[in-house]
């Protein structure tokens, strides 16, 4: 017999990802109000960050005059957040906790993508789970290594201390490169508009047959 969704550990998981994104909409509710630029960055840094471009999102922040502190903070939070959310998914869809076709369809290729990748990682244990979090390549980063420490048997600890790490050393990694090209070469702005660019390319696919699929519903 199954356990309820909210006993298991996955669906504590997710639980907490519905906190994080509450807190989340309360603080982007508040400088709505006061800060109206501020409530922006926050939001497109969320965004940017739940398609993969966390250096995007830090870029969003430094642009906003974010100190290190709090540029740092948020977005290893929205990382967090979004880990929260793919990991209890995949697991408890993977389970048969969750039974929705479109959820179904995406666990399959999300996790197609972690097989793909998980012979790199499994040779090196923690370390190497570490090292492919914090790279930044398209394939890289926090959901797809957790989704690998799943499939390789890795304990939730050492998982989530993994991807965890590796998260925040390429958040800060990003953010010093960053502020070392804003503060000597003004060229912020240019990087991140080839970031925005390449993210762009990278998926250019989906973007394609999504916009084909309007123009065929018209």
């Amino acid at each position: 017999m199954k356990k309820k969704l909210f006993n298991t550990t996955e669906g504590r998981i997710f639980l907490t990802g519905l906190i994080l994104s509450l807190l989340l909409l309360i603080t982007i509710g508040y400088f709505t109000y006061i800060d109206i630029g501020t409530a922006k960055t926050l939001t497109l840094a969320f965004f940017a960050h739940t398609f993969g471009g966390r250096a995007a999102g830090i870029g969003l922040c430094i642009m906003e005059g974010f100190g290190p502190t709090i540029t740092i903070a948020y977005n290893f939070y929205l990382e967090v957040l979004i880990v929260c959310f793919a990991y209890s998914i995949f697991v408890l869809t993977t389970n048969n906790y969750i039974r929705v076709m479109w959820v179904t369809n995406l666990i399959e290729r999300l996790a197609q993508k972690a097989v793909e990748q998980k012979d790199k990682v499994q040779s090196f244990g923690w370390i190497g789970l570490f090292i492919f979090v914090m790279l930044p390549f398209p394939v890289t980063g926090p959901v797809m290594g957790s989704v690998i420490g799943y499939m390789l048997g890795i304990n939730l600890f050492k998982n989530f201390s993994a991807t965890g790490s590796g998260t925040l050393a390429a958040i800060i990694i990003w953010f010093f490169c960053f502020d070392f090209l804003e503060q000597r070469f003004h060229v912020i702005q240019y990087v991140f508009a080839g970031i925005v660019i390449l993210a762009l390319l990278s998926h250019r696919k989906a973007i394609i047959k999504f916009f084909a699929g309007k123009k065929k519903l018209n």
